[in-house]
């Protein structure tokens, strides 16, 4: 059938990320670095997202499309949100090997596996915060005793190299996930995050990313991973600006 149905001008497109935030029935992605419609069936040509393109890359056109399904796009959603069932966190669990990579070991820095934060040497421009390997959000595990009583920081990658003070101001005594929303495979994502709150006695959690657009979509993320897993935590979102500051 002829009906209304949006154009993306893949030229004009930089990734940023906010149309498929804006798009309640996910039928955009960011794929590739580049925002794609997945489905004829999941646009209702409503143009919620039009708004939010600041590249001006998105129209609504009439052309020969799948009728919009409300029950497909029930289906997209509860496949692409459904968080893994919360399971009992074991007293010492099994630290994986990043699928056989001997890097992707998760480590403890010091004798403790919950470290205390300690207050950094005053003249020391090396100082390092970090207390766990690996960082990356698609190695880290689900449940691990670096999470458990402790505060966990999910940092955009950009975050540490704009910031010169990040270890002192943003990672001291915290655990930490990196990730990038735009460039990452984040389909896995929200999943992921659910089942570490979910499986975690964590105290608070603080998303760090950088003031540009495409970075929104990191809080995004942790904001409907928190809402699937059913729990109560304190939630800060910290805007790094370009800068540094």
């Amino acid at each position: 059938m002829i009906r209304k149905i949006i154009q993306i001008d893949e030229e004009k497109c930089d990734g940023c990320g906010l149309c498929a935030t804006a798009c309640a029935e996910g039928a955009i992605k960011i794929i590739e670095g580049k925002a794609r419609l997945v489905s004829e069936q999941y646009c209702d040509g409503l143009g919620a997202c039009l708004g939010e393109c600041p590249q001006g890359a998105i129209e609504i056109i009439e052309r020969e499309a799948e009728d919009f399904s409300e029950e497909a796009v029930a289906r997209h959603l509860g496949h692409a949100y459904a968080a893994p069932a919360p399971t009992p966190v074991p007293a010492m669990p099994a630290m994986p090997h990043g699928g056989g990579c001997p890097g992707s070991r998760m480590m403890f820095f010091g004798q403790n596996a919950q470290p205390e934060p300690q207050a950094p040497p005053a003249e020391t421009s090396d100082y390092s915060a970090l207390k766990q390997w690996p960082i990356q959000l698609h190695l880290l595990p689900v449940q691990a005793p670096i999470y458990e009583n402790r505060e966990l920081l999910i940092a955009a990658d950009c975050t540490a190299f704009a910031m010169g003070g990040f270890h002192r101001q943003m990672l001291e005594g915290r655990a930490l996930a990196i990730a990038c929303p735009k460039l990452d495979d984040c389909q896995p994502y929200v999943q992921k995050l659910a089942a570490i709150f979910a499986n975690n006695n964590i105290h608070r959690i603080h998303v760090s990313i950088m003031e540009v657009p495409c970075c929104r979509g990191l809080a995004m993320m942790v904001k409907d991973a928190l809402a699937l897993s059913g729990k109560d935590i304190p939630l800060d979102v910290e805007i790094v600006r370009i800068p540094g500051r």
